[in-house]
């Protein structure tokens, strides 16, 4: 069965062995208590690197046993991002995750080509499981936080990894919807055109694994209502399993509408690195970084030799 809910994730990786999750500058309560909570549900193992005397004190006040964890004691931020990454590529952890840290001080480790977490030809995309209770499954969006406006090709990337993700949630030849401001071929809007070039792509079966299906506007793309009314013959329409913008500010737009404005629970994690990364901000509820540290780790198990091939 296909997880409709962010809370099946859990019960996908029930037996499933235990991870190792890297957290980089865990200084924060946040951070330290939704990884005690994956932890308790035996999850991961959590390695937590930062200031150790403020690590301590967190796990003090809130009543953590602080012995549940491993710690690495390093304050210098830059060190600490070093000394993570070192570790993944160690093969001393399979699943990283930003603490309390600049994003860009996080992402620049990552992406160092020499001693990063990347591989030569793939991008990193940031991938967002959504559950909005006014929609009958969950919605997996990219790309809301990292590639500012892809183009093409990352595009075709993106879309391997959007299936990558319904994959391990067990969502079969998963629908995906190339969202653009219209579901007309515009061609002075690129979306449009670019959406049209990816959904015949798919079609002559150069994308595969999946149904796509664009230019698609984002009420056709998940309202068959809407797609109805305006006489849209769709496969995918008011049914899409995957949303990928055109670019971050639609997407980043859309995610925050739906966390803030219609209080939709999520899970989000980087792809396309060598291990999964959860990148939650450091706004987000501890129930989004605990459901993220469980996406991560669902995806570290259902791709065996993630390390290898990705």
């Amino acid at each position: 069965m296909s997880a409709k809910k962010l809370t099946e994730i859990f019960d996908l990786l029930q037996g499933e062995p235990i991870k190792r999750l890297i957290v980089v500058c865990a200084n924060d309560d946040h951070s330290i208590l939704a990884v005690s909570q994956a932890i308790e549900q035996k999850l991961i193992i959590g390695i937590l690197i930062g200031d150790k005397s403020i690590i301590t004190s967190v796990c003090r006040q809130a009543g953590i046993d602080s012995g549940r964890f491993t710690i690495i004691h390093q304050p210098n931020e830059d060190l600490a991002a070093q000394q993570a990454v070192s570790m993944i590529n160690r093969d001393e952890g399979d699943i990283l995750m930003k603490g309390l840290l600049p994003t860009d001080k996080f992402m620049k480790v990552i992406l160092h080509k020499e001693n990063g977490l990347t591989t030569h030809g793939k991008i990193v995309s940031h991938v967002t499981v959504i559950e909005n209770e006014n929609y009958p499954k969950l919605l997996i969006v990219s790309d809301v936080a990292v590639i500012p406006l892809p183009d093409l090709n990352q595009k075709i990337q993106m879309i391997g990894y959007l299936v990558e993700v319904a994959e391990s949630l067990n969502i079969k030849y998963p629908k995906v919807a190339i969202i653009a401001p219209s579901e007309q071929v515009i061609p002075s809007i690129i979306s449009t055109t670019e959406a049209a070039i990816l959904a015949k792509m798919n079609e002559r079966g150069q994308i595969r694994g999946c149904l796509v299906d664009g230019p698609l506007a984002l009420d056709v793309a998940i309202d068959n209502e809407a797609a109805e009314i305006k006489g849209l013959k769709s496969q995918v329409a008011g049914d899409a399993d995957c949303l990928l913008f055109p670019n971050i500010e639609s997407g980043n737009v859309f995610y925050k509408v739906n966390t803030k404005l219609a209080r939709s629970e999520s899970a989000a994690i980087l792809v396309g690195t060598r291990v999964p990364v959860v990148l939650a901000s450091r706004g987000d509820s501890i129930n989004v970084k605990i459901c993220s540290i469980a996406l991560g780790a669902l995806m570290a198990r259902k791709n065996e030799g993630y390390n290898e091939n990705n």
